[in-house]
């Protein structure tokens, strides 16, 4: 099966200070994100376990309250190519609403579940933080 690229954009009304740890640390994925997301010291890499399935990843970049980037990894911990997750926050200039930006490579072959999965996710988000709008 071939990857797609989803790209998704989701008001909040939060500031950007106040999102980053959601969707940079293990403790704010795990709250919204993953069952959970545990951090190996050693050679840090992150651990996310996913409907039951552990997936691991090395931030690939990062920048403070404006972006992430997860590069996932194969067995032999060596990086996947298109196997990436992106939150970036940004803010509309006009209106000064913040919004998450959702890029990944996507192994389903209809959209609209991705769309269906990412509004859930960001729907929890938004009722942890109290960012309903």
């Amino acid at each position: 099966m071939t990857k797609q690229k989803f790209v998704g954009e989701y008001q909040i009304n939060a500031s950007r200070k106040m999102l980053f740890p959601y969707l940079s640390t293990a403790t704010g994925l795990c709250q919204w994100f993953a069952d959970d997301v545990n951090i190996n010291n050693i050679d840090k890499t992150l651990i996310f376990i996913l409907d039951g399935e552990e997936r691991i990843a090395v931030i690939d970049s990062i920048k403070s309250n404006r972006y992430v980037k997860f590069r996932f990894l194969n067995e032999n911990e060596k990086p996947k190519e298109n196997d990436t997750l992106e939150f970036r926050l940004e803010i509309n200039e006009l209106t000064q609403s913040v919004f998450v930006r959702v890029e990944e490579f996507t192994e389903t072959d209809d959209l609209d579940e991705s769309y269906q999965i990412w509004d859930n996710l960001l729907s929890q988000l938004k009722e942890i933080i109290g960012a309903w709008i």
